[in-house]
């Protein structure tokens, strides 16, 4: 998937005329970038701190005010200063002719002038942006398990049994508040979810889904890493740092929405119990 360049239209000084910049931001949507707008009268310091909290690609600055000269140099300064001038800066508003090319002395890439096209603008961002590269790491190693969503575990393991598939054990996992029988299907499990309580996650999926096919876990190596990566990647996450789950794993999961309504789950297990678990 490719990596979506991350925009924050940033409004600085006492200027009180957002119009502009708001339809900016919406036509960088439009062009497929995500947009961070951090509203009016924003000092120079708190678009950068921003801008490097939200790891963006791109600070879109916008005045009307006539400070131009004075508040674009101070957030170049602060990038340097922050050691994030690989941000890329652009800028527009009412700009005179004769300010440009000091402010592009100064670091700003380029200065669009009231009439520029949006399209012309996202094109000059995608042309310019210094992407950040990912380290992509190994593919996941197998699928883990599947999770099913069931009322009763003694309702349906009769049924299990019938196909030949060993009871490994079961296990309760109080922080997803879930009984858990897993069973064994060559080097990987299935693994049936019973909730404990109404109010569980696995009590709400059956009140709304019925029994099935809850998740589709994945084993994986360097979990935190894999997250970061994700997210920068503009996967959404349900978890973005790992949690406890059941065998001492180390688990966190992905929002459906990420993969068309399939809900995936991230496992780390210890050394140890990297193969199907037994009891």
């Amino acid at each position: 998937m490719e990596q979506k360049i991350r925009v924050l239209v940033g409004k600085p000084g006492l200027d009180g005329h957002d119009r502009g910049a708001l339809v900016i931001a919406q036509a960088l949507r439009d062009e497929g970038m995500e947009v961070v707008y951090t509203g009016l009268r924003q000092t120079p310091a708190q678009i950068v701190n921003a801008a490097i909290q939200e790891d963006v690609d791109c600070i879109g600055l916008s005045c009307l005010s006539g400070a131009h000269n004075e508040l674009f140099p101070e957030v170049i300064r602060l990038l340097r200063e922050r050691q994030a001038e690989d941000i890329l800066v652009i800028a527009g508003g009412v700009i005179p002719q004769e300010d440009i090319p000091f402010l592009e002395s100064q670091g700003i890439a380029k200065i669009f002038t009231p009439g520029t096209s949006t399209k012309e603008t996202a094109e000059f961002i995608r042309s310019h942006i210094k992407r950040k590269p990912l380290a992509f790491l190994e593919p996941p190693k197998k699928i883990a398990h599947i999770g099913i969503a069931v009322k009763s575990l003694e309702a349906v393991l009769p049924f299990y049994k019938t196909l030949g598939l060993p009871l490994l054990g079961t296990e309760v996992v109080e922080s997803e508040q879930v009984r858990i029988a897993f069973l064994g299907i060559g080097d990987s499990r299935l693994e049936l979810l019973e909730p404990l309580h109404a109010d569980s996650p696995i009590a709400k999926f059956l009140e709304k889904r019925g029994e099935g096919i809850h998740h589709v876990a994945l084993a994986v190596d360097n979990l935190e890493e894999r997250l970061a990566q994700l997210k920068a990647s503009g996967i959404s996450l349900i978890n973005e740092e790992p949690k406890d789950g059941a065998h001492q794993a180390r688990i966190a999961f992905l929002h459906p929405k990420a993969a068309n309504g399939v809900l995936f789950e991230l496992c780390q297990y210890p050394a140890a119990e990297e193969e199907v678990p037994h009891e």
